[in-house]
């Protein structure tokens, strides 16, 4: 990817803010084939992720998560880093990040590199009870899911969403979804829940203090594949703005921040990225 204009511009917006806060979105990990939820006008581009109350208080609910989630979760737990994650742990390593956060829970940003991220929703890798607490590993709970419900087809059956979620038929009790047997803890039998934060949940305090410190000791954030629609995104930039630190984004499509952004690049986000570490490095 060649500089040009608008590139130039990123490149020099970084260089006079060298301490940034990067938020990251579902955008910086489409490259490493996990669809987003939105299209480049914020719209959802499937139904949205399951609430809270519907997982936890709902046995159908339940159940159907954790079936539309076996289907899924092969595909994400099968990607990898991609240029927009390497290009920011090389950023890190370069001292030119002060805090990363991510939106995601895909792990990918740790994978490749960037140690002190913050996983503000939480990590899909990771599954805790809600009886005893006892942590699992998502991987061991896949496992037993497929082993309890071969007969059902194989896991590997659909897409799956950012949350590991799965593009597969709605749920039916008289369809063979309906025989589905989902995962308790071996501990004590309890429900289990991914150790992320679901909508209608709230980010747990110390996760959104952690990352609003690293925002006050930053020159300015840089917004990497979000379209903010989600508030507890979105307020880092509200933030930002009242610190007096400037705001930038790299993200094909509208963005809720539209209107506080100081420079916006619409490119994908792994070259742009790429293109500013190797610049920067020269």
């Amino acid at each position: 990817m060649p500089l040009t204009a608008d590139t130039t511009k990123f490149v020099r917006f970084v260089r006079r803010h060298p301490r940034l806060f990067v938020l990251t979105g579902a955008g910086a990990s489409t490259e490493s084939g996990i669809p987003g939820y939105r299209d480049v006008e914020g719209r959802w581009m499937r139904a949205p992720p399951m609430r809270i109350d519907e997982f936890a208080r709902s046995a159908q609910g339940y159940r159907r998560y954790w079936y539309r989630s076996m289907h899924g979760w092969p595909q994400l737990a099968r990607a990898n880093p991609n240029a927009a994650h390497a290009a920011l742990a090389r950023l890190e390593g370069q001292g030119r990040v002060e805090q990363l956060v991510t939106q995601n829970v895909d792990g990918l940003h740790r994978r490749a590199g960037s140690a002190g991220a913050i996983e503000l929703h939480g990590n899909l890798h990771r599954v805790v009870c809600l009886g005893c607490g006892a942590p699992h590993s998502r991987k061991a709970v896949q496992d037993a899911l497929e082993r309890d419900n071969g007969r059902l087809g194989p896991a590997d059956a659909a897409g799956c969403a950012p949350d590991g979620d799965a593009d597969v038929a709605a749920w039916h009790d008289d369809s063979p979804s309906g025989d589905f047997l989902p995962p308790t803890c071996t501990r004590c039998d309890g429900r289990l829940k991914p150790d992320v934060v679901f909508f209608g949940e709230a980010v747990p305090r110390d996760r959104v203090e952690a990352a609003r410190t690293g925002l006050q000791r930053a020159d300015a954030m840089l917004v990497v594949g979000s379209s903010l629609m989600v508030y507890s995104g979105y307020r880092f930039c509200e933030w930002a703005v009242q610190m007096g630190k400037p705001v930038a984004a790299v993200n094909l499509g509208r963005t809720r921040a539209d209107p506080l952004l100081a420079l916006k690049l619409e490119h994908g986000c792994g070259e742009a990225l790429a293109l500013l570490a190797e610049t920067l490095a020269a």
